[in-house]
């Protein structure tokens, strides 16, 4: 993708890798809108980064993300990228889960994850396939290849936003609009909640190699552990998988 003079609308991009992706976005000459949930992360990012344009937005309600797309392209008619990055993480036995009376807190893993960035790509694509160049950017996850059992609706959430970034390639071939996926390995973010990725690939180093992906024109960029699981077979996906469930299901139990 035109990787500078875009105007651009990344989710999630208050912290962790939204904001680090909003960063370099800026550094290359990009106008950038973050949103989020939580006006005073967004404060505190337009702060660091002053040139930051924000926006309070709860992308769990329908009816926001309809505005969120009615206020970019009315007051910024030149937007031509959306980076769908808001998710969130929870990791549970469903053995020992009161799936009965707190469903509510589950199901909003799968709205956050896959109902909004669905929405929103389908809200933006004809919009972007009005522009002369224009991308539709989904981070998915290296768990979308090999599921980390014990973070179980989001490795769902994460697959099927894998299968419909696929489909959104193809049905938008013919147009300007270019479709990648970027998908994480574990990285040093809070998702999930403080110190459970302190363990994962430095953020920074992360951002820089997802970017020089972006630089080669890549449709589908991974980064450490999770380049080779984009195209493990089937029988390396059990494996991994499996090892990964023994090494970590401790943390559930």
């Amino acid at each position: 993708m035109q990787l500078t003079g875009n105007t651009i609308l990344i989710t999630g991009g208050s912290a962790g890798i939204g904001l680090a992706f909003a960063e370099r976005f800026l550094q290359l000459g990009n106008k950038v809108i973050i949103c989020g949930r939580r006006e005073e992360a967004l404060n505190s990012a337009q702060a660091k980064y002053p040139d930051l344009i924000t926006r309070v937005s709860n992308l769990d309600s329908e009816s926001e993300r309809i505005a969120l797309f009615d206020w970019v392209t009315t007051e910024y008619p030149d937007v031509n990228v959306l980076v769908n990055n808001a998710g969130i993480q929870q990791r549970f036995n469903v053995l020992t889960t009161d799936a009965r009376n707190h469903w509510s807190d589950f199901s909003k893993e799968i709205t956050t994850n896959m109902e909004a960035p669905i929405h929103l790509a389908m809200l933006f694509a004809p919009f972007l396939a009005a522009q002369q160049q224009a991308a539709i950017l989904n981070v998915t996850s290296g768990l979308a290849f090999t599921p980390f059992a014990i973070a179980p609706i989001y490795s769902a959430t994460k697959a099927a936003m894998h299968s419909f970034t696929m489909s959104l390639r193809h049905q938008l071939g013919d147009t300007a609009v270019e479709v990648i996926e970027i998908a994480p390995p574990a990285v040093n973010t809070d998702l999930g909640g403080a110190g459970l990725h302190t363990h994962g690939e430095p953020l920074d180093a992360f951002a820089d190699g997802i970017f020089a992906g972006l630089k080669e024109g890549l449709s589908e960029i991974g980064y450490g552990t999770s380049v080779d699981r984009l195209r493990m077979s089937r029988d390396d996906i059990d494996k991994y998988t499996e090892q990964m469930y023994h090494s970590t299901k401790n943390m559930i139990e």
